[in-house]
Protein backbone atom coordinates (compact mmCIF):
# COMPACT_ATOMS: atom_id res chain seq x y z
CA UNK A 1 0.00 0.00 0.00
CA UNK A 2 1.62 3.49 -1.05
CA UNK A 3 1.77 6.35 1.34
CA UNK A 4 2.75 10.22 0.82
CA UNK A 5 4.69 9.83 3.74
CA UNK A 6 8.56 10.19 2.89
CA UNK A 7 10.50 7.17 3.75
CA UNK A 8 12.53 7.29 6.93
CA UNK A 9 15.40 9.28 7.18
CA UNK A 10 19.06 7.82 8.29
CA UNK A 11 20.20 11.37 9.28
CA UNK A 12 21.03 11.95 13.04
CA UNK A 13 18.87 14.52 14.47
CA UNK A 14 20.43 16.35 17.17
CA UNK A 15 17.96 16.18 20.31
CA UNK A 16 17.20 19.49 21.90
CA UNK A 17 17.93 20.02 25.47
CA UNK A 18 15.51 21.11 28.11
CA UNK A 19 16.49 24.90 27.98
CA UNK A 20 16.27 25.45 24.13
CA UNK A 21 12.44 23.70 24.49
CA UNK A 22 11.53 26.15 27.02
CA UNK A 23 13.66 29.12 24.69
CA UNK A 24 11.15 28.17 21.60
CA UNK A 25 8.38 27.56 23.55
CA UNK A 26 8.77 31.26 24.95
CA UNK A 27 9.51 32.66 20.94
CA UNK A 28 6.70 34.87 19.36
CA UNK A 29 7.28 32.31 16.23
CA UNK A 30 5.64 29.59 18.95
CA UNK A 31 2.97 31.87 20.05
CA UNK A 32 1.76 32.66 16.51
CA UNK A 33 1.76 28.54 16.13
CA UNK A 34 -0.26 28.34 19.32
CA UNK A 35 -2.37 31.30 18.38
CA UNK A 36 -3.19 30.28 14.56
CA UNK A 37 -4.61 26.79 16.26
CA UNK A 38 -6.36 28.02 18.63
CA UNK A 39 -8.25 30.83 16.97
CA UNK A 40 -9.23 28.36 14.88
CA UNK A 41 -9.80 25.12 17.04
CA UNK A 42 -11.61 26.72 20.10
CA UNK A 43 -14.55 28.67 18.18
CA UNK A 44 -14.89 25.72 15.81
CA UNK A 45 -15.58 23.43 18.71
CA UNK A 46 -17.65 25.83 20.77
CA UNK A 47 -19.74 25.54 17.79
CA UNK A 48 -20.24 21.91 17.11
CA UNK A 49 -21.10 21.69 21.00
CA UNK A 50 -23.46 24.04 20.80
CA UNK A 51 -25.56 22.19 17.55
CA UNK A 52 -24.64 18.73 19.16
CA UNK A 53 -26.53 20.24 22.00
CA UNK A 54 -29.31 21.72 20.50
CA UNK A 55 -29.97 18.63 18.68
CA UNK A 56 -29.86 16.84 22.12
CA UNK A 57 -32.23 19.10 23.72
CA UNK A 58 -34.73 19.36 20.63
CA UNK A 59 -34.48 15.61 20.81
CA UNK A 60 -35.46 15.47 24.43
CA UNK A 61 -37.97 18.63 24.49
CA UNK A 62 -39.11 19.33 21.64
CA UNK A 63 -40.19 16.00 20.14
CA UNK A 64 -42.96 17.02 18.22
CA UNK A 65 -41.03 19.29 16.19
CA UNK A 66 -38.24 16.43 15.31
CA UNK A 67 -40.84 13.91 14.75
CA UNK A 68 -42.08 16.14 11.43
CA UNK A 69 -42.31 14.17 8.39
CA UNK A 70 -40.00 15.98 6.05
CA UNK A 71 -41.09 13.24 3.19
CA UNK A 72 -41.77 9.52 3.16
CA UNK A 73 -40.63 8.28 6.80
CA UNK A 74 -38.03 10.69 6.94
CA UNK A 75 -38.36 13.05 9.71
CA UNK A 76 -36.29 16.04 11.16
CA UNK A 77 -34.68 13.97 13.54
CA UNK A 78 -33.55 11.69 11.16
CA UNK A 79 -31.94 14.52 8.98
CA UNK A 80 -30.81 16.68 11.86
CA UNK A 81 -29.21 13.31 12.82
CA UNK A 82 -27.53 12.69 9.49
CA UNK A 83 -26.37 16.11 9.43
CA UNK A 84 -24.47 15.79 13.01
CA UNK A 85 -22.41 12.97 10.72
CA UNK A 86 -21.56 15.25 7.81
CA UNK A 87 -20.68 18.37 10.08
CA UNK A 88 -18.07 16.33 12.00
CA UNK A 89 -16.39 15.37 8.53
CA UNK A 90 -16.56 18.83 7.40
CA UNK A 91 -14.88 20.75 9.88
CA UNK A 92 -12.35 17.26 10.22
CA UNK A 93 -11.93 17.76 6.56
CA UNK A 94 -11.45 22.16 7.16
CA UNK A 95 -9.39 21.39 10.20
CA UNK A 96 -6.93 18.79 7.82
CA UNK A 97 -6.69 21.97 5.20
CA UNK A 98 -5.98 24.49 8.40
CA UNK A 99 -3.37 22.39 9.49
CA UNK A 100 -1.43 22.00 6.18
CA UNK A 101 -1.68 25.18 5.32
CA UNK A 102 -1.15 27.34 8.61
CA UNK A 103 0.27 24.97 10.96
CA UNK A 104 2.59 22.68 9.46
CA UNK A 105 4.90 24.94 8.11
CA UNK A 106 5.21 26.82 10.86
CA UNK A 107 5.81 23.71 12.95
CA UNK A 108 8.24 21.78 10.30
CA UNK A 109 10.34 25.37 10.60
CA UNK A 110 10.66 24.74 14.36
CA UNK A 111 10.90 21.52 14.51
CA UNK A 112 13.97 21.83 11.99
CA UNK A 113 15.39 24.39 13.50
CA UNK A 114 15.43 22.75 16.95
CA UNK A 115 17.06 19.68 15.20
CA UNK A 116 20.01 21.85 13.78
CA UNK A 117 18.67 21.73 10.39
CA UNK A 118 18.79 25.82 10.13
Amino acid sequence: MATDAPPPSKQEHRLPTTEEFTEVQQSEEFGELRRSFRNFAFPLTIAFVAWYLLYVLLSNYAGDFMGEKLFGNINVAFVLGIAQFVTTFLIAWWYSRHAAAKLDPKAEAIKTRMEGGA
